[in-house]
Formats: structure tokens, sequence, C-alpha cells
């Protein structure tokens, strides 16, 4: 690998690490309730987060691709510093809602962006084939910044709840001056600056035009939203098993090296299996994991989420892979932004559902409605995904644009 892309990679590791290595995620819960919220507004406050990536996602992807994936990126980490130290003064719902906010939009410019310049540095010195591989090692980098991550908040919460949020501040800053060195790699464009026009251009092209693109698009998007739910069921799925607050700082590091030691290896999986029976083997293994938990009562229970996250590091890369081969190049931070504004907005209506039937009907029962929606949706996006195959990335968007 030249050393052009190996710097590029580099950094985008200090991105990936400043936003995944959280130190307030294993003690968010907790710290709610300290400040009287409930199971609910956990999830009211996570469905305000990506309501505000839902607002901005296609437009900042656009943003990428018309001005830069790197002038996104750099956005985006100033944003995420900018949340994180509000989050050190704010009390209350309001104040957490104006937080997670500020975080959704910063999420929204670096979501899309960072997987795209990937890609096209590695396209641009002919090794587009490495990019499972590279995505892989991306996805492994952040799950295991999450993993210890999780100790660490713990034992920052020991202090005090929002003690891991003056340090969590400290870290998203560190994204700014990686974001600022970043190479933009070189690529084929759009035309007509600021035309926002093309954005709706795009999306009809991602969800009508390229089959191959858009269910690949819609199936990640299943999978995602189930895993995004299960990221945050896993700490009131703890409280509702009576785990610990020490096992906290074991439990969740763990399941994040699980997820990490597994997207490492995903391309060799793939290869291994073939397309068409991992994309059947995830859709099934994601729900009928949901189903297996909502009838287990005991600390057992998290041997399922250690296969849960297995899962979730084995498809994200892979699922990544299959949108960009379909992608031309020029809409790449577009399209890949889409796919994360389908989960968010899949989120918000899921995501406080499931929370408020926690509250009211108790976990199992949120379990098991959760799962019974993913199998349904997942197995009809297997379905449609592996009758269509591999789209062509390298057909320029503008062959099938009409502006």
């Amino acid at each position: 690998m030249t050393a052009y892309a190996r710097s590029n990679i580099y950094k985008l590791y200090v991105i990936k690490i400043s936003k995944w290595l959280m130190l307030t995620v294993p003690v968010v819960f907790l710290f709610y309730q300290e400040n009287g919220l409930e199971t609910q507004d956990l999830f009211l406050l996570k469905a305000a987060y990506s309501c505000a990536i839902v607002v901005m996602e296609i437009p900042s992807g656009y943003f990428g691709d018309i001005w830069g994936r790197k002038t996104s990126l750099v956005i985006g980490s100033l944003l995420g510093a900018l949340g994180f130290g509000l989050y050190c003064i704010s009390q209350g719902f309001w104040g957490f809602f104006a937080c997670e906010m500020i975080l959704g939009v910063g999420q929204s410019f670096i979501s899309g962006s960072d997987s795209a310049l990937l890609y096209d540095t590695l396209n641009s010195r002919g090794m587009s084939g490495s990019y499972l591989k590279e995505e892989g090692r991306l996805v492994t980098i952040g799950n295991y910044a999450e993993a210890i991550a999780a100790p660490i908040g713990v034992g920052l919460a020991a202090l005090s709840l929002r003690t891991p949020f003056y340090f969590q501040a400290v870290v998203a800053l560190s994204a700014v001056p990686a974001s600022l060195l970043l190479f933009e790699p070189p690529r084929r464009k759009m035309g007509h600056r600021g035309n926002f026009r093309q954005i709706f251009e795009i999306i009809r092209y991602a969800l009508t035009r390229n089959t191959a693109l858009k269910w690949s698009i819609l199936y990640s998007a299943v999978i995602g939203t189930a895993t995004l739910t299960m990221a945050w069921l896993v700490q009131p799925y703890f409280v509702y098993l009576s785990v610990p607050l020490a096992l906290y700082g074991l439990f969740l590091p763990a399941l994040n090296l699980v997820a990490g030691s597994v997207s490492m290896h995903a391309w060799r999986v793939e290869k291994k299996v073939g397309r068409s029976r991992l994309v059947f083997f995830i859709a099934l293994a994601i729900p009928l994991i949901y189903l297996v938990l909502s009838q287990l009562q005991s600390l057992w229970a998290v041997g399922g989420l250690f296969l849960f996250y297995g899962v979730r590091g084995l498809a994200t890369p892979v699922l990544r892979n299959y949108i960009n081969e379909s992608t031309p190049s020029e809409i790449r931070a577009t399209v890949l932004s889409l796919r994360s504004l389908i989960i968010r907005f899949a989120f918000v209506g899921m995501g406080p559902f499931l929370g408020w039937q926690v509250d009211r009907s108790g976990m199992p029962v949120a379990l098991f409605i959760g799962g019974c929606v993913f199998l349904v949706a997942a197995v009809w996006g297997a379905f449609h995904l592996t009758r269509e195959g591999q789209g062509d990335a390298m057909a320029p968007f503008w062959a099938e644009e009409s502006l």
C-alpha cells in the first residue's frame, strides 16, 4: 500500500477512535436515571439524535460529494467536540436534548464521508478490492476502542456519573486535527455545484434505477436498525437481569471485542461462505437472537448478546462493501448517507416504541416484538438482495441522471 493511502487510513483510524471511544455509553442510562429520566426518555433522546441525522444525513452526504469529504469530516469533528462539551454543563431532558441534536448533526457530516473517503483513497491507487479488509479493520478499531472505553468509563463514573462526559469532550476534540490533515483523493465529480435538485436525483437513482444498489441499501438499513436498537437495549436489559454495575465494565468491553474481532475477519468469512448464504444467515441470526433473549431471565442471557455482537461485527463491513460495489464514485457519500438516514428514520419509530414497551409491558415483550418485526423485514430484504446480485460501481451516475 502506498504511503499516501496509508496516511489517510491512519487519520481515519484516529477519527474512528474519537467516535467510538465512548466513555459515556457504559453509564449513560444510569446518568439519565440520576437526572430523573426513565427508559422511555433514553430512547426519546436517542431518537432526537437520530432525528437530527435524518434531517441532515442526505444534505451532509451531498455536501461531502460536492465540496469534499475532508471538509465534511472537519465540520463533523468540530460539532462532535461541541456537543460533548455542552453535555458537561447541561442538566435535565431538554439540556440533553440540545446536546443530542448537535451530536446528531455532527455525526451526519461524518457518516458516509468517512467510508467514501476510504473507498476512493484505495480506488485512486487501484486497490478497491482491499476495501472490505480495510473497512473491517476500521470497524474493528472502533469496537476495540468502545471495549477499552467501557471499563474506563465505569471507573470514571465512580467519581461521579458526569465525570466521563468531561473526558469524552477531550476525546471528541482529537478528531479535529486528524480530519484537518486528511488528503482528498482524486475521483469523478458532479457538476452544477450547489444544485440541491441533484439530491433528489441521487435518491431516485439509488432507490429506483439501480435495483442492485436499492436492495443493498434497504437490506443493510434493516440490519443496521436492528443492531442499533439492540445497542441501546443492552443497558436496560442488564438492569432487567440485575447485572451488578461492576460487571458493566466487564461485559460491555467484551461484547465490543467480539464484534471487533469478527469484523477483522469478515472478508475471509464472506469469501468462504459466499454472498447469498451469508446474507440469509445475517437476516435470520439477528432477529432470532432477539426472540431467544426475550425468553431468558438469568445472567446466561449475556451469552446471547455475545452471539449477537459477533453477527453485528460480521454484518457491518460486509454490507457497507455491498453498497460501495454498486455505487458510482461521484455520489458515494450521498448514497452511504441515504443508508444511514433510513436506519435513523426507522430507529426514530422503533426505538421509542420499544422503550415504551419496556416501561409498560417489560423487557421480554419489547424484545419479542422487535424480533418479529426485524425477522420479517430482514428475510424480505435478503430475498431481493440475493436475487439482484452485485451492481456496477463503474457506471457513471450522469449516464442515468436527467438534469
